[in-house]
């Protein structure tokens, strides 16, 4: 019994007069040796040890409070509380601390406080004078009595004096006696003293005087008096307010009379000191710390009170997740426990850690679910401030329920899927909702606050989930914004007669240099700038809504390594990603240029193929390019962009730039990146061709080559595996739709008309010959590319061996022969540029191409 009954929460008042709780345990008596006298000691429920020891100084002021708390100071910024669990444990230690200091139990403080300066003035007061003589409380004397109230304030010793007169007196009582009779009167004079009167004993800090102030019986007298300011030409009409205007909404019935009471006091005395007192002078600002701390430690008790009946809170629940109950009722049970959460964020952690839990273990996760997914605008407000406030409380709790969930329900359903619908569905053209929403997100798909035990880690389990169940959500409007259909479906997959006719084939899918013919769109009408009324979203908040599932995205390179990885391969996700660099809103695209950054910041091989393979700078250098000579951020994002590949020296990348787009770009002089990237590639061939020099040429054999492929193959397992599993079964239908010869016979005819168009083009391209056969091509536009190789096709066609009797060994030898001469620009990073020619064949035949498009 001893134990509930000295059971305390210790409290420290910090720099911003907030009361941090230092933990829970049990107080005892006792003398200490060290300390030399009688002491405080509080050691700690949960493992003994010591949470407080505070000798009892006979000359530090002692406060008692509120019946269950004692509040002293014992250094000049250093206050301290006890809140006790019961009334009488309190007691017992407040006898304690009199019997040392020799007073009695029935007085509310122990000492006055006294500062040195009124030390002396007051030291040769006689006993008998200890307090103030106060004037009878009658209407005449109310200007005698604002005035002595008045002068007290600036006087540490005489406010404690005139606290304890009004105290003992009951002088409170009688003063808004005299209120209700001037104002009956009309007397306004006296209810000006009665304003100056009422401010100043607020003013005093005492929470027994609080006490009786926010009192049901004289708080709205209080109000009532705080209405007639002088300053003002007509009263305020708070009670007005408080009584009619103000209604207290009990969602479902409180029975206990003493919580509804602390919860109508709180209210009131919040509203004092929020909307009635005026903001505190630099002078004033600690006069109501006192009132603070009132607030404070109702809202407390609010809270454990409430979160004890569990009775309460399962009504609750259960009326909020019941279908029968209707829109308005259901609103209320939602802004209830959002003012609830908001209340839990004055406990402290240890408080905040067993509310959270309670709810739960109560079914708020699942409650969340159901009304966030309504139409009510408000409902969702406030169930989303909810969610945040479990977010920032304990990610791996909301975490571990929707993996729990993902066994049980449909994706649609999934509580992650409505945040994220509900993101994506935001109707605020800011999309303030939208942005909450992004954040918690990304705060529940950060890895930095993922747990990892022996057993298992939070990070793969929870990654894997969200990519396999939510992923595919996210990402939605960005695909659907971006789509290309009407154009893939024609280029990159040759399905019908028609697309054999005209080898279609999109140069920036599939890194073939050849032009599309003229009976469908060109290339820069689907990737220039023209692209925008097709397929760029130019709605400011569609472009916005991009924006934040772009910035997500990048979170994700960031952070998530292979899962995003495969994602990005898979979707083939940069490339739809970089049709936003066409968009009007320069934001978006440069949200789009962010996410490449990214990918590249990297520095990771398999990225850069893809990058390479892809063609996907040509976005960026159009972006560039269309900017002309505007010197703005986009400019500057671009340029930083390859002056990153350039000064870490990213090999793959430097070679692509230049063997593709230096044209384009060596009138760009106001920086010297791009030159800087011409002389990186060119040192990196020059070293190149020295160790194809120094080997013997029996080691360019056609038997150590395929030995030199096996190594690679190797390294790129999944990669190549991939590509084979998906193209066979694109290829396998165009073999059958069309006759053997016809293929070759059209792709010849196409490369001779492209040929025609580039003569002039391909004369003033640099050439180098190794001495494995192959060709260095320096060019900008695809076309040139094809144009200068076509020689070169003749050669690769000569070595090949005899086409098999289905004809499709001809086709694969005929179309890889065309962008052979191409992909070989990249082995100068290679030592046997034979070697290359032959990985060139397999890795860009046509059963292989179509990953890419996927």
């Amino acid at each position: 019994m001893s134990d509930t009954r000295r059971r305390v929460k210790v409290y420290t008042l910090n720099e911003d007069r907030q009361w941090d709780d230092r933990g829970t345990g049990h107080v005892s008596s006792t003398y200490v040796e060290e300390l030399k006298g009688m002491s405080l000691l509080v050691r700690a429920e949960s493992d003994g040890s010591l949470l407080l020891e505070s000798k009892i100084n006979p000359n530090t002021a002692y406060q008692k409070q509120q019946d269950t708390l004692i509040v002293w100071s014992e250094a000049e910024n250093y206050d301290l509380a006890l809140s006790f669990q019961e009334k009488a444990g309190c007691d017992e230690i407040w006898e304690k601390i009199c019997q040392v200091q020799g007073k009695d139990p029935s007085v509310e403080v122990t000492q006055d406080l006294i500062d040195e300066s009124e030390e002396e003035r007051f030291e040769e007061m006689p006993e008998t004078s200890h307090l103030i003589d106060l004037p009878t409380c009658e209407l005449n004397k109310l200007e005698e009595i604002a005035d002595l109230v008045t002068s007290v304030l600036s006087s540490p010793i005489r406010r404690e004096k005139l606290a304890l007169a009004l105290e003992n007196e009951g002088y409170i009582k009688k003063l808004l006696q005299l209120f209700q009779a001037c104002e009956n009167l009309e007397n306004t004079e006296g209810l000006h003293h009665l304003y100056e009167i009422i401010r100043g004993i607020l003013f005093l800090n005492k929470a027994t005087l609080f006490e009786v102030m926010f009192s049901d019986e004289c708080i709205m007298d209080v109000v009532g008096c705080l209405e007639y300011d002088p300053a003002l030409a007509q009263p305020k009409r708070h009670r007005e307010f408080l009584t009619k205007t103000a209604k207290f909404k009990e969602v479902i019935p409180i029975t206990d009379s003493e919580l509804r009471q602390k919860i109508h006091q709180t209210y009131r005395v919040q509203y004092i000191q929020d909307i009635i007192l005026p903001t505190p002078s630099v002078f004033e600002e600690n006069f109501l710390s006192t009132l603070t701390s009132f607030i404070f430690f109702n809202k407390v008790e609010i809270v454990s009170m409430l979160q004890e009946d569990e009775k309460f809170l399962s009504e609750v629940f259960a009326q909020l997740t019941d279908e029968a109950t209707d829109d308005d009722k259901r609103r209320e049970l939602v802004n209830f426990f959002k003012e609830f959460c908001a209340f839990s964020q004055t406990l402290q952690p240890q408080n905040r850690d067993a509310f959270f839990k309670t709810l739960a273990k109560l079914g708020i996760l699942p409650a969340l679910e159901i009304v966030m997914g309504m139409d009510d605008l408000q409902v969702r407000s406030a169930a989303t401030d909810i969610f945040s406030y479990l977010v920032e409380f304990s990610p791996s709790m909301v975490r571990e329920f929707v993996m729990q969930e993902a066994q049980q329900s449909d994706d649609d359903i999934l509580l992650i899927n409505v945040v994220i619908e509900q993101m994506i569905c935001d109707t605020d053209p800011e999309l303030g909702g939208a942005v909450q929403l992004m954040g918690l997100l990304r705060t529940l798909i950060d890895p930095e606050n993922m747990l990892a035990t022996t057993n298992k880690t939070e990070k793969s389990e929870f990654l894997n989930f969200f990519y396999n169940h939510c992923m595919h959500v996210l990402t939605a409007p960005l695909l659907t914004n971006t789509s290309e259909d009407r154009y893939e479906k024609g280029f990159l997959f040759l399905k019908s007669k028609q697309y054999l006719n005209n080898v279609i084939i999109l140069p920036n899918a599939l890194h073939s240099h050849s032009t599309p013919p003229t009976n469908i769109p060109q290339v820069d009408n689907i990737v220039g700038s023209n692209k925008n009324s097709m397929i760029c979203p130019d709605n400011y908040q569609t472009a916005q809504l991009l924006a934040l599932i772009l910035e997500l995205l990048t979170f994700c390179v960031e952070h998530h390594t292979y899962h995003i990885k495969n994602y990005i391969m898979n979707k083939d996700l940069l490339r739809r990603v970089l049709v936003l660099m066409n968009s009007k809103h320069t934001f978006l695209a440069l949200c789009a240029l962010r996410f490449m950054r990214r990918i590249i910041g990297l520095k990771d091989e398999f990225y850069n193929r893809y990058i390479t393979k892809g063609n996907l700078f040509e976005p960026v250098i159009n972006a560039l390019l269309d900017n002309g000579t505007r010197y703005n951020l986009l400019n500057s994002a671009v340029i930083e962009l390859f002056e990153f590949i350039r000064v870490e020296d990213i090999k793959s990348l430097t070679a692509h730039i230049v063997e593709n787009f230096y044209k384009a770009l060596e009138s760009i002089e106001y920086v010297q990146t791009f030159k800087g990237l011409k002389t990186k590639y060119e040192q990196e061939k020059d070293r190149q061709n020295q160790k194809l020099n120094s080997v013997p040429s029996i080691l360019r054999s056609n038997r150590f080559r395929r030995d030199a492929k096996a190594l690679e193959e190797d390294e790129e397992m999944w990669f190549n595996e991939d590509e084979e599993e998906e193209g066979k079964t694109v290829v396998a239908p165009v073999e059958k739709s069309k006759p053997e010869d016809d293929f070759p016979d059209s792709y010849e005819k196409f490369m001779e008309t492209k040929k025609a168009k580039e003569s002039e083009d391909k004369e003033n391209l640099p050439k180098r010959t190794s001495s494995g056969g192959f060709k260095f091509t320096f060019s900008h536009s695809a076309s040139a590319a094809n144009g200068a190789n076509s020689t070169n096709s003749k050669s690769v066609m000569a070595q090949t061996p005899p086409a098999s009797s289905n004809g499709s060994s001809s086709k694969t030898a005929t179309l890889a022969s065309s962008v052979t001469a191409t992909k070989g620009s990249l082995v100068g990073l290679v030592d046997y540029p034979d070697d290359e020619e032959e990985d060139d064949e397999e890795e860009t035949s046509p059963r292989k191409r179509p990953r890419l498009g996927s």
